[in-house]
């Protein structure tokens, strides 16, 4: 399907001129120097954009001590969540499953606001993913992507295009349902998610083997450079110690995979997936801010398509598709003919300002995103079989607020200092793809940290402060209840002394005591006549768990010696959250 035609314009435009040589750059006619000058200004707020991206990805990390008293208060230096809370797809989704609008996200205005103003700038000035594409599609181009060929990746493919507002019109109806399953398609959380838990982590593991080669080495030289790598290199981009996350080469396969669709269709992901994108596009048909064509003098060179970065139609004799432009004004910088101007409140005659969407596939995709909601909760894991493991962070809220507020950012698994929190698989059902769970044997939740709390733009884990995690000022704040696997605890099973749980265990008084007990021991030597080996006796202490005294943080399972498998273990019962997930006892009371 072509682009909509003009009444009384040909196909390819109006003829070239009577010298039969289009006019190129160059060529006597020089573009504007105000448009110049806002290519420039675009291209330089796309850096500067990234890189607060970038640099709030990297401050995401807490390098301070713990050891301060419960009312010295612990935060992060910088809204290192900040464009989570100018994103407005992140502000709907919310806004419909829970009909309420975190304050943070009243920030999304402004990015509503710029783009009744100027149309899809946020995408082509600002979004720090959509910058990423527009970087590796110019730095790894294809081969096959050049000249005529890119000219026809550029062109509009209204069918491809409406696959991001098919997707968009879903995920609003699985939130007027009660998920924000959208936020697994944020594309800002999709940046976060690859560059926090796949790609750095991977960095760290090349740097930090780097870094003991060369420690290793006899060359001093050496050895103070690797000591001064590892300093800079721990206070800036991560922690002194590797961090690893629950199957998060998925999450690297997925980032990687959309930055190298690229090569097959520049800015694959803008404009054929992004959900965000769709919704500032339907938001684009009231811009102020567009395009104007003077179709006479078009010449059918081409050069407008070759740059354009939103597929929209900036050639002559067809209409321009307002809500795919990213105002990258690429167009009329390269334009040697004066066809194509931006400025304000332009005429309409030459614009599609509507999603080019078919209805009835549009209705099928909000059935498909209404229905998955009961589908997905009618399985058995969010209320007759919920997962023992799916331990959530310190102050998340109760499970249905939490799927239908989280947006799967990744915030506060990358802020966690203990590599405790990771993204989800299939743990917490389809549902809770990717959204964050405790996994005690890569890192315990640390005693006063409230930090998860402090990142979350949504809500989802909800503001709390230290003395409400330490029960200062009433109970402490719960994640489930440790238990003892005997049949592999060393002092249980087979008679050798470990307090190890006990001694870490950091509650006060602690939830893992120790029983004084003396039992029977095997001497490993045979009798001197050949006998069977003497038994003996020898005092050991048995370590057991206060279930009205244990958070459920997961020190003791992180501690545990027994690497495999470990002898005690954390579950999500006894959750805080939760009035249904309650051990007996508790339900009783």
């Amino acid at each position: 399907m072509q682009p909509a035609k003009l009444a009384g314009d040909s196909a390819q435009g109006p003829a070239p001129s009577k010298s039969g040589r289009k006019k190129l750059p160059g060529s006597g006619i020089p573009a504007r120097k105000s448009i110049r000058a806002a290519r420039w200004a675009r291209r330089i707020t796309q850096g500067v954009s990234l890189a607060v991206f970038l640099y709030f990805l990297t401050q995401t990390t807490f390098r301070g001590s713990f050891s301060a008293a419960a009312d010295v208060p612990v935060r992060l230096p910088w809204p290192v969540e900040l464009f989570f809370l100018i994103n407005p797809f992140a502000a709907l989704v919310t806004l419909l499953s829970v009909h309420t609008l975190y304050r943070g996200l009243l920030w999304a205005l402004a990015t509503i606001a710029v783009t009744l103003v100027f149309g899809r700038a946020f995408c082509g000035w600002i979004c720090p993913f959509g910058t990423l594409h527009h970087f590796f599609a110019w730095v790894l181009p294809s081969r096959k992507n050049k000249g005529a060929a890119r000219i026809s990746a550029n062109r509009t493919h209204p069918v491809r295009q409406r696959v991001k507002y098919y997707l968009l019109y879903a995920f609003l109806a699985a939130a007027v349902a009660g998920s924000a399953f959208g936020g697994i398609f944020d594309p800002i959380a999709l940046a976060v998610r690859g560059l926090g838990m796949s790609v750095l982590p991977s960095l760290q593991y090349v740097a930090g083997a780097a870094i003991r080669l060369a420690a290793d080495s006899n060359v001093r030289a050496l050895q103070g450079a690797a000591d001064l790598a590892q300093a800079v290199l721990s206070r800036t981009l991560w922690q002194s110690s590797q961090f690893h996350y629950h199957d998060g080469w998925i999450v690297g396969v997925v980032f990687v995979a959309l930055l190298f669709m690229n090569r097959v269709i520049p800015r694959f992901w803008c404009r054929v997936l992004c959900p965000l994108g769709a919704l500032l596009g339907v938001t684009s048909r009231f811009a102020l801010f567009g395009m104007q064509k003077d179709h006479a003098k078009c010449t059918d060179c081409n050069l407008c398509l070759l740059h354009c970065q939103g597929a929209d139609s900036p050639q002559g004799g067809v209409k321009w598709r307002q809500d795919e432009c990213h105002v990258c004004l690429n167009c009329e910088n390269a334009c040697p003919e004066d066809v194509i101007k931006f400025g304000f409140l332009p005429h309409r005659k030459s614009t599609v300002s509507r999603p080019d969407t078919q209805r009835r596939t549009a209705l099928a995709s909000v059935a498909a995103g209404v229905a998955m909601v009961p589908a997905t909760r009618a399985a058995d894991t969010l209320d007759v079989n919920y997962d023992a493991k799916v331990i959530r962070p310190p102050g998340a809220i109760e499970e249905r607020e939490f799927l239908a507020r989280c947006i799967r950012c990744g915030e506060c698994m990358k802020v966690c200092p203990n590599n405790a929190l990771h993204p989800a698989l299939l743990e917490a059902g389809i549902e809770g793809l990717w959204t964050p769970i405790l996994i005690p044997r890569i890192g315990y939740c640390e005693h006063s940290c409230v930090l998860c709390g402090q990142v979350c733009p949504t809500g989802a884990i909800r503001h709390f402060t230290e003395k409400e995690k330490l029960g200062i000022d009433g109970p402490p704040i719960r994640l489930g209840t440790a238990f003892y696997d005997y049949g592999r605890c060393l002092p249980w099973a087979m008679q050798t002394p470990c307090i190890v749980c006990e001694e870490f265990c950091p509650t006060s008084p602690k939830a893992i005591w120790t029983e004084q007990v003396e039992v029977p021991l095997r001497d490993n030597k045979p009798g001197p006549d050949g006998s069977p080996p003497a038994m003996k006796t020898v005092k050991l202490q048995h370590p057991r768990v206060d279930p009205s005294l244990c958070i459920g943080c997961g020190t003791c399972e992180k501690v545990c010696p027994v690497q495999d498998r470990p002898a005690i273990y954390v579950t999500s019962v006894g959750e805080s959250r939760s009035r249904s997930n309650v051990i007996l006892l508790d339900r009783k009371s």
